[in-house]
């Protein structure tokens, strides 16, 4: 059954437009020389390379399907090789199997813990070495049809999100001032608070979409750069900011009476801007997303180690699938809900809290609520 399921698979990959590419990396010549002839008969596109370091430059130069190498070899051995290949971005997910004489268990332990994807001591059989390439093609396919899913998403959340986030807020500004400009010799003062009022919420709604775009982005670029710790030489006072912050906002929602509030007064090391920012996404989606009359619970303490912040709301809740998938301009379920936003918030607070060393834990059910839980290291 392995058998037929190998050359089921690679009758496929023959079938696709482009030849899979294998790059072989051996030092010694009639291996090689042996290797290349079998793949090239199986259907493979093959390259090859005497030791390591020509190995590494023809990976950077060709991007190869899937590297089969030695591990013992002049230049750069092996694991030489498979470091420089898992840190290059272009490589790093590449398939990786060592073929080698070699066997031990450290040496085993040595190769997964680098980023091997496979083993296989020599002398393999031919079918031995095609079952151990097609599974791992195999897997690589599957993961990036994962990823071609997850973008389809995101693509379709952004479609559906972005013209409507844009739109919406700057119709009700044209809208509003038109009218006002129109009206402006017979609108009474209290007509003209009423039109200025809608108008300033609307630039609001549009001001914070913008904010935590630029916000996110730059986050973003400093990963991108190797930043990924925020320190913070003047703490902030945790209890008050947060008091105020959901006060606030259970003000514009009419929810005062569904709090339940338990904080700890305490000083953290965090920027007052950043915790805002994170309470305020945080206490928006338990507000956005249970309905008046269901408690909303926030909580704080610290122990030995950190500073522990929970938010319990008790409404729709979500799936572990949509926990899982979480992320910047995802929003589950908007074609049924009305939601404002880009999907930013809980993936922007994730990020900040991480980049002060911080943990988020979500835990939910659907129809039942969601519970939220910062910890934040002292």
């Amino acid at each position: 059954m392995i058998a037929h399921n190998v050359k089921w698979v690679i009758s496929q990959q023959k079938q696709t437009e482009c030849m899979t590419c294998i790059l072989v990396i051996e030092d010694e010549d009639l291996i090689r020389e042996s290797l290349e002839d079998l793949l090239s008969l199986e259907g493979y596109e093959v390259i090859t390379a005497e030791n390591g370091g020509i190995g590494v430059n023809l990976a950077r130069q060709r991007h190869p399907d899937l590297i089969l190498c030695d591990v013992k070899m002049p230049i750069l051995n092996g694991y030489e090789v498979l470091e420089q290949v898992r840190q290059d971005k272009n490589l790093s997910t590449v398939p990786f199997l060592f073929l080698t004489s070699i066997a031990d268990r450290r040496s085993t332990r040595r190769s997964m813990a680098l980023g091997a994807d496979d083993y296989l001591e020599k002398p393999c059989t031919k079918d031995e070495l095609l079952e151990a390439i097609a599974v791992r093609l195999c897997r690589q396919q599957t993961i990036e049809h994962r990823v071609q899913e997850k973008m389809e998403a995101l693509r379709t959340s952004i479609t559906l999100s972005l013209p409507h986030e844009l739109q919406t807020p700057l119709s009700g500004i044209m809208g509003l001032s038109e009218l006002m400009t129109m009206q402006s010799e017979e609108l009474l003062p209290s007509e003209v608070h009423e039109y200025a009022e809608g108008i300033h919420q609307s630039a609001d709604r549009l001001h914070r979409l913008i904010q935590n775009y630029l916000l996110y982005s730059r986050l973003i670029v400093m990963k991108s750069q190797g930043q990924t710790r925020f320190s913070s030489t003047y703490p902030c006072n945790s209890q008050m900011i947060i008091s105020k912050l959901v006060d606030r906002k259970a003000k514009l929602c009419d929810r005062l009476e569904d709090l339940e509030l338990d904080l700890a007064e305490f000083d953290l090391a965090i920027s007052s801007e950043d915790l805002t920012k994170i309470a305020e996404e945080l206490i928006d989606n338990a507000f956005k997303y249970s309905r008046k009359g269901s408690k909303v619970g926030l909580s704080s303490q610290v122990t030995d180690n950190a500073w522990i912040f929970k938010i319990q709301d008790y409404g729709r809740g979500m799936t572990d699938n949509q926990i899982a998938d979480i992320g910047a301009f995802i929003q589950f379920e908007r074609q049924l809900y009305e939601q404002q936003g880009l999907g930013l918030g809980l993936s922007l607070a994730e990020t900040l809290v991480k980049f002060y060393g911080g943990n988020i834990d979500i835990q939910s059910q659907k129809n039942l609520g969601t519970n939220v839980c910062i910890s934040i290291p002292l």
